[in-house]
């Protein structure tokens, strides 16, 4: 626990400056006894004096003193910045789901800038306990995501509804259709996301449908599920994809939407529920609605 407050610090370092109590209690609009009791109270909490005051001498700094006031004028300093940047900040600071960023965040920029020029905007992507994190911890402002996982800390606004796709090799049965059934898919080997909120998600739909998928591999990214099923190693299931059918490593593969309507996910705006909501933020969240 602190015992000595900034306004105590400020009284120390007005004395040093001053040279004098009564030159320093004028400096701060304070009465002279006050001050003076005022930095009584500091040496007792501290067990050493910080000045020599004699009737009628001038005020003496002692040596221990001396490593208080460069403290304090150090701790004096940092309160300012705080303080300063506080009301100065001026960058806006966006973040987005890892797997959806290439098709929202460079869009969502464009559009902050072009209606806020004279702002300045930061993003970058992550994975769901990125955004939850920054978020709570005030290193980002608002993140668009998959509404997944995310408690009741956050409000949220949804500003989009997507359907899955499914990733099948270019030989299955399926991988012409216009559209796929989940019940279709089942007796696939499934490739799946290793992310807990994003397998969580996968298994509770399958579960609500009275489905059992069989998980072959978890992977950590959407090109990776890509070419595991370009080589025949099972069915992959994403809500973000490309609209080529082509893996990385030049193997084709089908993508096909999932029509099961249990399947739809919200993309929303985040934002922490404690954050101070200024008509600034009102206008960043209408214009990425």
């Amino acid at each position: 626990m602190l015992y000595i407050t900034l306004r105590q610090y400020e009284y120390i370092e007005a004395v040093a400056d001053a040279g004098s109590l009564t030159n320093a209690a004028d400096r701060l609009n304070v009465s002279q006894p006050s001050l003076s009791v005022a930095i009584t109270r500091v040496e007792q909490r501290l067990g050493k004096a910080i000045f020599i005051r004699k009737k009628g001498a001038a005020i003496q700094i002692t040596p221990f003193g001396h490593q208080v006031i460069a403290e304090a004028r150090k701790l004096l300093k940092q309160a300012a910045r705080l303080e300063l940047k506080a009301h100065t900040e001026a960058a806006f600071n966006l973040t987005c789901f890892e797997d959806i960023a290439p098709w929202y965040l460079a869009p969502a920029l464009d559009r902050l800038e072009s209606e806020f020029p004279t702002m300045t905007f930061r993003a970058r992507e992550g994975r769901f306990n990125d955004l939850a994190n920054d978020l709570s911890q005030g290193r980002s402002d608002i993140a668009i995501s998959y509404d997944v996982g995310f408690k009741e800390d956050f409000d949220k606004r949804v500003i989009r509804q997507v359907a899955p796709a499914a990733f099948l090799p270019a030989n299955h049965p399926l991988a012409q259709r216009s559209s796929v059934e989940l019940s279709e898919l089942i007796s696939d080997p499934m490739i799946l996301f290793n992310e807990n909120q994003s397998e969580r998600f996968i298994r509770q739909l399958f579960a609500d449908l009275h489905l059992t998928p069989t998980v072959r591999q978890r992977v950590t990214s959407l090109e990776m599920m890509r070419s595991l099923v370009a080589h025949g190693f099972g069915v992959g299931i994403s809500y973000s994809y490309p609209t080529n059918d082509q893996s990385y490593d030049g193997n084709p593969l089908g993508t096909v939407p999932i029509s099961t309507p249990q399947a739809t996910a919200d993309i929303v705006l985040l934002w922490s529920r404690l954050r101070d909501m200024d008509p600034f933020f009102h206008k960043v969240i209408e214009c990425l609605s």
